[in-house]
């Protein structure tokens, strides 16, 4: 038990902060290397505004082209399913909002435990299903990468220990918990340097690419 209570002690002392400070300054420096790059200058005469097309293109490529539901369902919902899962779980169970009121000053309503519980659930199986689609799937397949399968884990562990921790499935509780604590500082180490980044490029990207057409006047 000692043991374990060090290990958990660690996890939730020096690893954490060491692992916040890497997240913080790795997306800070990330983000900084694609707003210094610019863009050129375009001399041709604008044919319609850049803003507002820019924030219709976050919305509309946010939800999924009836063309890629049909062709890919398993992939859209499993998709959606696991971030859904994976943003409730993290963002709005009461434990993890009291840790951000610690460590960053302020905090919101959460959900009710069961609820959260079974959004884990959901994410879990999501993203299993995510991953049985990439591996049967022969097109899936020949197009996933080595990085793609080490994000997916980076996801995937931290609401699996979590889950064994929240039901004490693992003993001795100090160390799955850790473990979970532990899970979640790795991904954010890995997370500035991998594709897990498109959680912030994402929406920049969309807008860019919105707003690009909307300035020749065309569709995005």
């Amino acid at each position: 038990m000692n043991e374990s209570m060090d290990f958990l002690l660690w996890a939730r002392g020096t690893a954490f902060d060491v692992a916040v400070a890497i997240f913080v300054i790795g997306v800070i420096i990330r983000l900084f290397e694609i707003v210094s790059l610019g863009r050129a200058n375009n001399l041709a005469e604008p044919k319609g505004s850049e803003f507002g097309p820019g924030m219709k293109t976050i919305v509309t490529r946010t939800l999924p082209e009836a063309g890629v539901f049909k062709r890919q369902p398993l992939t859209v919902i499993g998709g959606y399913v696991f971030h859904f899962g994976l943003l409730i779980s993290l963002f709005l169970f009461i434990p993890h909002i009291e840790l951000f009121a610690a460590t960053f000053g302020f905090s919101w309503p959460g959900l009710p435990n069961p609820i959260v519980d079974a959004a884990a659930v959901l994410g879990i199986v999501g993203l299993l299903a995510v991953l049985w689609h990439r591996l049967t799937n022969p097109v899936m397949k020949i197009l996933t990468e080595k990085e793609d399968y080490l994000v997916w884990l980076l996801t995937f562990l931290p609401l699996l220990t979590g889950y064994l921790a929240y039901h004490r499935l693992v003993n001795p509780y100090p160390f799955i918990l850790g473990l979970h604590i532990l899970s979640v500082e790795l991904l954010l180490v890995l997370f500035p340097f991998t594709k897990l980044m498109h959680t912030f490029t994402l929406f920049l990207a969309r807008w860019y690419n919105g707003a690009m057409n909307g300035r020749r006047g065309v569709e995005s």
